[in-house]
């Protein structure tokens, strides 16, 4: 059993990056700059990124229920065959509303196979979580860094079509590599029946610490959700190059990529709230400062450090959720975990948007700072009162 632990975590790190780096390609830097090229406004590019998103809260959380009973590899290929098909549809767009309907779609991707990857990942490494799960992340991130440079690339030398053909490619990439997944052990029953699926959900709800970390990684998703899709169109705004635009979101990625395992291993040996609370303040000082540093270089650096506040925040809290996990409910845990950080990156893009339209870059930027903070303040005020259980 120890001997094939290593083998399905190389694939199943080999399979995430390689379905990151398709649903990446899909959104960064294309998806706000296709959107504006489809006359869309502020607002409604704020409701076009927020679509991916709406998938993680409706299935999250029954998509991690079932990993718990029928085992990961039939939800695993599912999410694959939504990363295979769906870049082929962005090659028919022509309207907005076209757009939103198809990130609809393909965040059922996403939705599933981060849930159910991780709780499979959870459940297999138990010394080592917070490394193993901030390892498997960094790998995905691979996928995510990539994909900036190259969609950007592909934008200025060729076109939007270019970058979904390039997103096609790796989704079906990975649907090929999901098919030699195996299951890692027998499920305890055949069937998930509704009374189990419900006792599951309201033990998990009515965890306080797991419903407070799924809070701040919600916080840290809503603002990581508005950056991602607003920085490109504030960079732009500013006359900066489509290639210069990758970059910037580039490098943030790739802090991601270094920052998260190292902080996972600290995470593992000093505590999950020691690590939170200083990648919070990190992450709300580089996105207040944004509006001060109207450049590529500025820009660039700032960018680099919200990434490394990202993965300092993101290396523990799925360990941490996974550490208040009671009678292995892993799947069910995590699922609750993935859908209130989808409540939180549905709500970012929309909250900005509708910002950036009233009050320009300058104030939408700050709001995300102060719900930073606001999570920040309010973890360490829970953490105070409760500080066996976190």
């Amino acid at each position: 059993m120890k001997s094939a632990r290593p083998s399905f975590f190389v694939l199943i790190a080999l399979i995430g990056g390689l379905a990151i780096l398709s649903s990446t390609l899909s959104k960064t830097p294309v998806l706000p700059l296709f959107a504006h090229a489809l006359h869309a406004t502020p607002a409604e590019i704020g409701w076009i990124v927020m679509a991916s998103t709406i998938p993680g809260i409706l299935i999250s959380y029954p998509a991690g229920a079932l990993s718990d009973y029928l085992g990961s590899r039939r939800l695993l290929l599912a999410s694959l065959v939504v990363f295979a098909t769906a870049p082929f549809l962005y090659l028919l767009i022509h309207t907005a509303w076209q757009l939103m309907a198809v990130r609809f779609y393909h965040g059922f991707a996403t939705a599933i196979f981060g849930t159910v990857a991780t709780a499979a990942i959870a459940e297999r490494y138990t010394t080592e979580r917070a490394a193993r799960l901030s390892t498997y992340s960094s790998v995905t991130i691979v996928g995510r860094s990539i994909a900036p440079f190259l969609g950007g690339s592909l934008i200025s030398l060729a076109s939007f079509h270019a970058v979904y053909l390039a997103c096609a490619i790796s989704g079906v990439l990975a649907l090929g590599a999901g098919l030699l997944l195996k299951d890692h052990a027998p499920r305890p029953q055949a069937k998930l029946e509704l009374p189990h699926f419900w006792a599951s959900l309201t033990t998990v709800l009515r965890d306080r610490g797991i419903m407070l970390v799924s809070g701040v990684e919600a916080a840290q998703y809503l603002v990581f959700g508005a950056v991602e899709a607003f920085l490109a169109l504030y960079a732009s705004s500013l006359g900066i190059p489509a290639w210069e635009i990758g970059v910037i979101l580039g490098v943030q990625l790739v802090s991601i990529v270094f920052a998260k395992p190292l902080m996972g291993k600290v995470s593992d040996r000093v505590g999950r709230q020691r690590v939170i609370l200083p990648g919070l303040l990190i992450g709300a000082a580089s996105v207040a400062l944004l509006p001060f540093a109207p450049s590529f270089i500025g820009l660039s650096v700032l960018s680099l450090a919200f990434g490394i506040g990202f993965a300092t925040v993101t290396s523990s809290t799925s360990a941490l959720v996974a550490d208040l996990t009671r009678d292995g409910r892993y799947g069910s845990s995590m699922g609750v975990l993935r859908t209130v950080m989808d409540v939180g990156q549905s709500i970012g893009p929309v909250l900005t948007g509708w910002m950036v339209g009233v009050a320009g870059y300058g104030s939408a930027f700050t709001l995300l700072a102060a719900i930073l903070v606001l999570a920040a303040v309010m973890l360490g005020l829970l953490l105070r009162d409760a500080p066996d259980r976190l």
